[in-house]
């Protein structure tokens, strides 16, 4: 029996950031960036709602129609070097999402934006590829294949177009789950200062 599968619109916001809030709050890199139980179950559904906004706004969230796990996906053009990158002499964009983003979420917490600087410094650049930005299943669904279901939609799409994928995986355990789907390292993994790893992995299309 196969996962029935949406696009999500504005009307799911809600349904998206608590799923993500939800998915997310024993994630390594989440742990990292809001250090303590406390201050992660007061403070990180504002860092997956500003994510879901940017996605909502500038790519694709598909969602289970049951509401269970959802993938947030960004088209990224040949020319682009990844989300809120930085000029080739270091200096920050005009546009600078990470600034924006740790305003938005915990002005007082400079992790909010430095993993989205570095995340955007591993970033590939020079092919147009699908980005999966997070995909999160709420706890108690885990192992079912719905996050299978939710990458392997966007996959066959890539494989029929010849389009290559790219993500970064923040757990071993995702970092497996990639791999089986055709996903390769790309690069050494991102060592986040004083945190755990995170995989940078690309997909050639099938």
């Amino acid at each position: 029996m196969g996962v029935a599968i949406r696009t999500a619109g504005d009307e799911d916001r809600e349904l998206i950031v608590r799923l993500l809030d939800e998915a997310f709050q024993d994630d390594p890199v989440s742990g990292w960036v809001f250090p303590g139980a406390e201050y992660r179950r007061t403070t990180h559904h504002r860092l997956m709602a500003a994510f879901t906004d940017i996605v909502l706004a500038e790519g694709r969230i598909d969602v289970t129609e049951d509401g269970s796990a959802c993938a947030l996906w960004l088209s990224m053009p040949a020319d682009d070097g990844g989300h809120g990158a930085e000029r080739a002499d270091g200096a920050a964009t005009e546009d600078d999402g990470p600034v924006q983003v740790r305003q938005a979420v915990d002005p007082d917490n400079e992790r909010v934006e430095l993993i989205g600087r570095l995340t955007a410094g591993i970033h590939p650049s020079g092919r147009a590829h699908e980005y999966l930005w997070m995909i999160g299943v709420v706890p108690g669904r885990q192992g079912e294949g719905l996050g299978t279901a939710l990458i392997g939609s966007v996959l066959d799409r890539c494989d029929r177009e010849g389009r290559a994928a790219y993500l970064e995986a923040s757990s071993e355990r995702s970092r497996l789950l990639y791999e089986r789907l055709g996903f390769e390292a790309a690069g050494e993994p991102l060592h986040l200062p004083q945190g755990p790893r995170m995989w940078p992995m690309w997909r050639e299309p099938r």
